[in-house]
């Protein structure tokens, strides 16, 4: 009997081991992105206080408006519509805010007295926007000035660009302005008048492009002819401490409604509605590695508690006679834990190796985190340890419970 009773024991505690792997494995991977999500919350997106800037996306098609420059003094004019609303603080628009998944452009950009290997200029990242679009979104300006509505009437052949880009170009954000770049060869150079901090427009987990910031109306640098270019799709951006509430929102359409009757309002959203969409794919992956760490867990300690129950229950006339003969309680509960961290110690070496196998897959996933982070390979297999200690005790205890004289009189 006692020889069957042993492989249903050595069953158990492979499936102990496999349940402590487990654990281990979507415990360290639910750890590093909880580190992840920490990180990213922490970096600087390029833009301030998100829940109190309102977006909203306007289209001004060719059929409604054919004049490039009439559409920019429409838009300038729902600016200054919005403007006096009660409560708004600033208003500009722009070709896309950040994260909103609605990517500029990019084009090759030249830099005045710099050659390139192979003589294309790399591509870079372009935006078309208003004055005081940096003062909306609270974006950082670090030199020079923002464009102003005489710059974009008068065609002025001037151009922001971001603070990574001042640097690659001309070593400093200061030594920028006042220098001069092109989008084509046949184009004519237009002067940096600003340079404003690195916005990391594809999400926080990306690193910020080199940017370049056109003038909301400007000469069609595709066109041979000497033509007027305007972005006819704008998103909106407006701060205001009243953003997200519906009166809010109806005072705007009123706004817009007062410029053009026929022009209506497009995905509506706060920065902040969409500055946690971009952080939706780590988040939901948190919260499922979350609740199967949290399962395995639970699963393996019951494993561990089921293990040493099963083994007390099968030793009951053992532990008689060894309390019969003196031993001591503490020694007999000892025994039955340091069972469980064995069980415990093999499946976390083993969760180990399969943790680091997959925290390398995962390496996209991370951030700010290395994959083999050396502080969650350390805490995980503690937790696990201490955990199996507690859930092995008690049967243990209940061991050294046990009255000698019915434990000889077990079979």
């Amino acid at each position: 009997m006692a020889s069957a009773g042993r492989p249903r024991q050595r069953a158990r505690n492979v499936l102990v081991i496999a349940q402590v792997s487990m654990a281990l494995v979507l415990l360290v991977s639910a750890v590093l992105m909880i580190r992840t999500f920490a990180a990213l919350r922490n970096v600087e997106p390029g833009f301030a206080d998100p829940e109190h800037v309102q977006t909203m996306h306007i289209w001004i098609p060719d059929l409604l408006i054919a004049d490039p420059q009439m559409v920019t003094r429409i838009q300038n004019n729902i600016v200054d519509q919005v403007a006096a609303i009660p409560g708004v603080t600033s208003v500009a628009f722009a070709g896309a805010v950040p994260m909103e998944n609605n990517d500029p452009n990019w084009d090759e950009i030249s830099v005045e007295g710099r050659s390139y290997e192979g003589g294309e200029p790399p591509l870079r990242l372009f935006n078309f926007i208003s004055p005081a679009y940096f003062n909306t979104m609270g974006t950082r300006l670090v030199a020079g000035r923002d464009f102003t509505w005489s710059d974009i009437y008068d065609l002025r052949p001037r151009v922001i660009v971001s603070e990574n880009f001042a640097r690659e170009s001309w070593g400093s954000a200061t030594a920028a302005v006042g220098k001069r770049l092109r989008q084509f060869s046949n184009t004519p150079w237009q002067e940096v008048i600003g340079v404003v901090e690195d916005v990391r427009v594809h999400g926080v987990d990306e690193v910020a492009p080199a940017t370049v910031y056109w003038p909301a109306m400007l000469h069609d640098p595709y066109t041979p002819m000497p033509t007027i270019d305007a972005p006819r799709f704008v998103t909106f951006a407006i701060r205001s401490d009243r953003a997200g509430t519906e009166s809010f929102l109806k005072q705007v359409q009123q706004a817009v409604w007062s410029v053009n009757s026929n022009l209506t309002l497009a995905a509506v959203k706060t920065m902040e509605e969409i500055y946690r969409q971009s952080l939706a794919r780590t988040s939901f992956t948190l919260v499922m590695l979350a609740i199967a760490g949290a399962m395995a867990l639970a699963l393996s300690l019951i494993g561990i508690y089921g293990v040493i129950s099963y083994a007390v229950s099968q030793r009951t006339r053992e532990i008689g006679i060894r309390l019969a003969l003196g031993a001591q309680k503490g020694v007999l509960r000892w025994m039955f834990v340091r069972s469980a961290l064995g069980l415990t110690g093999v499946g976390v070496v083993i969760g180990l190796g399969v943790a680091a196998a997959v925290m390398r897959l995962m390496k996209t996933l991370l951030f700010g985190v290395s994959p083999l982070d050396p502080l969650t390979f350390l805490a995980v297999p503690l937790i696990l340890a201490t955990a199996a200690a507690l859930a092995s005790y008690l049967p243990a205890r209940r061991a050294a419970g046990v009255d000698p004289v019915e434990a000889l009189r077990a079979e």
